[in-house]
């Protein structure tokens, strides 16, 4: 087993501080308050505290660095040093229609060395409240599930394959690009599962549980902590165009050594025309 870092271990504590908080809540949903922040798109107060929990948390350990919030926005730092991107709740729908599969995700992203923006993903985590399982990875030092080292499925072919989507909602996503990829990669897949949190997908391919994932439309907190675990755990990541970058999030195709190159082709050819 890889030695956990310090960094990790502050990750860890932030997540697990909130998730606790969480779990409550989420045994309490008739009781939340709710809002709309826009079709299908909630927040909770349990959105809000967990968001700032994990501020204080992170903020007292390395309060130097700047913060992507889904809530709270961008919060500058020193220019220099890292920042963390933060969903202190990736799967909200479930999280209040009582659905126990929900995350919270957590990313650090180095600035650039030409000082304009920001470069790598170096160290990222996932949590899982409910299953009380952290999935964590460090550039380089591969990904894990605790102390267990993960890799990607070793399945080579697609009829024997699962592959993870997120399907458009109201507000949301481009439905007729989703249906045409569907439409290319059912007939050939042994079956395709759509369960709310694209952090989760993420974490379930470098964990071997599917061999890919596809969603578009989706923002940098949902993506930039499992992009780095399924990279670390021997899998790509890339956008519709094939490029690799630091975190795929408005176009994202992840996939096992074997079969990501496959998935795609037929994704490309589906979208010509």
């Amino acid at each position: 087993m890889a030695a956990i870092s310090g960094l990790i271990r502050v990750m860890e504590k932030a997540a697990r501080k909130a998730g606790g908080r969480l779990r409550r809540d989420f045994g309490e949903i008739e009781h939340l308050q709710v809002s709309r922040k826009g079709p299908a798109d909630f927040v909770s107060k349990a959105d809000q505290n967990s968001e700032r929990t994990i501020w204080d948390e992170l903020r007292a350990a390395r309060p130097e660095w700047g913060f992507l919030f889904e809530e709270g926005g961008e919060i500058e730092g020193d220019p220099d040093k890292p920042r963390f991107i933060v969903d202190p709740l990736d799967g909200t729908t479930n999280f209040l229609h009582g659905l126990p599969h929900f995350a919270i995700s957590i990313a650090v992203q180095e600035p650039r060395l030409d000082g304009k923006g920001w470069g790598e993903v170096t160290a990222g985590l996932i949590y899982q409240p409910v299953t009380d399982e952290t999935f964590w990875a460090e550039k380089s030092r591969g990904a894990w599930l605790h102390d267990r080292r993960l890799r990607v499925s070793s399945r080579r072919h697609l009829d024997e394959s699962l592959i993870a989507t997120g399907i458009p909602f109201s507000g949301h996503g481009d439905a007729g690009e989703w249906t045409r990829i569907y439409h290319a990669l059912a007939p050939q897949v042994a079956g395709i599962r759509r369960f709310g949190s694209a952090a989760l997908d993420l974490a379930w391919v470098a964990a071997g549980r599917y061999e890919g994932f596809w969603e578009s439309g989706l923002k940098p907190w949902d993506t930039a902590a499992g992009c780095l675990l399924v990279r670390e755990a021997g899998g790509f990541v890339s956008d519709w165009k094939g490029r690799s970058l630091p975190y795929c999030d408005a176009e994202v195709l992840a996939g096992n050594d074997a079969l990501h190159s496959r998935l795609h082709k037929m994704l490309v050819n589906a979208l010509k025309g």
